[in-house]
């Protein structure tokens, strides 16, 4: 392989920014392009071809892993994952040797990632790579493999929020702010309740468009006739209840209408 010809796939300008930066340091490194979503990534894909795509897990209107889903075997480049998220079990990619990078992305292990990549690229036949993906997927299809935390990056600092402790979550623009006894202000991840809707537990329920709430932190609710209504926690927070979600919410805490 002469020039390694990679895809950029973040939502974020400033990530994909950063990623093109640390690329621009590579001498044999054309960067083709760059999406801004998951359907914008499979297009491009398809379109360009590139021999390597940095593919952030984490995107809306389709998630990395769906990107992969979507793609056929045939039209599988290399794949390095770009992640924040534990949730997306890095053991797994470890697992199944698929590389990734944690986010904020470090040059010397984006590197070192990177030339990974070239190796494999150059020594593996496509069948190989399509064979670890498709195990890689199947793992994220087992049952059992939600977690019971969420991890918080803030600067330099790393910490974990057991699920059990966040109260309520409530979407903070690109971000979604997690509501807990402690009330740290660092506590936000970037994600989207319609994400993070379809893991959490049955115990996480979605109330109104920018809240989900911990169904065992409720302590009562009130409706209007209009069908929006509120719900109060046992912290004393409030949060609204909409008429979306009201038919929904009552039958999952077995309440008459």
């Amino acid at each position: 392989m002469n020039r390694l010809r990679v895809l950029v796939a973040d939502d974020e300008p400033v990530a994909r920014r950063g990623l093109k930066k640390l690329l621009a340091a590579e001498r044999d490194v054309d960067v083709v392009g760059e999406a801004r979503d998951g359907r914008e990534a499979v297009a491009a894909i398809r379109q360009l071809k590139p021999d390597l795509v940095l593919l952030d897990v984490q995107m809306p209107e389709l998630d990395g892993i769906g990107v992969v889903r979507e793609l056929e075997g045939r039209d599988l480049p290399g794949i390095v994952f770009v992640t924040a998220y534990d949730r997306y079990a890095i053991a797994a990619f470890d697992l199944h040797a698929v590389d990734y990078v944690l986010k904020p992305v470090q040059a010397k292990r984006f590197a070192a990632a990177l030339e990974r990549a070239r190796q494999r690229l150059e020594g593996e036949r496509p069948a190989d790579l399509v064979g670890r993906i498709e195990r890689l997927l199947a793992e994220y299809g087992r049952a059992g493999t939600t977690p019971d935390r969420i991890v918080v990056r803030s600067g330099s600092t790393t910490f974990f929020v057991k699920l059990e402790d966040i109260q309520w979550l409530e979407a903070s623009g690109n971000y979604v702010r997690l509501h807990t006894a402690a009330r740290d202000p660092r506590a936000l991840v970037r994600d989207t309740l319609a994400h993070l809707a379809e893991w959490l537990p049955p115990n996480f329920l979605r109330v109104h468009r920018s809240a989900i709430v911990n169904l065992d932190a409720v302590a009562e609710v009130r409706t209007q006739p209009s069908g929006d209504g509120e719900i109060a926690l046992k912290s004393g927070v409030r949060v609204g209840l909409s008429r979306r979600f009201h038919t929904a919410f009552y039958q999952r805490v077995g309440l008459p209408r």
